[in-house]
């Protein structure tokens, strides 16, 4: 197995073709971070 170059440095890393790993963190493009959330969207019906 190739050494995976975006590992958060766990070793155990196992990352997906868009950046995201089984652990939850994503990579940024620099290093492997938590995930950016967004709020969830509001209900159309609510009042």
């Amino acid at each position: 197995m190739q050494d995976e170059e975006r590992c958060c440095g766990t070793g155990t890393c196992i990352i997906d073709a868009q950046g995201a790993c089984w652990c939850g963190q994503v990579w940024d493009g620099e290093k492997m971070c938590a995930p950016v959330l967004s709020p969830p969207l509001a209900d159309a019906e609510s009042p």
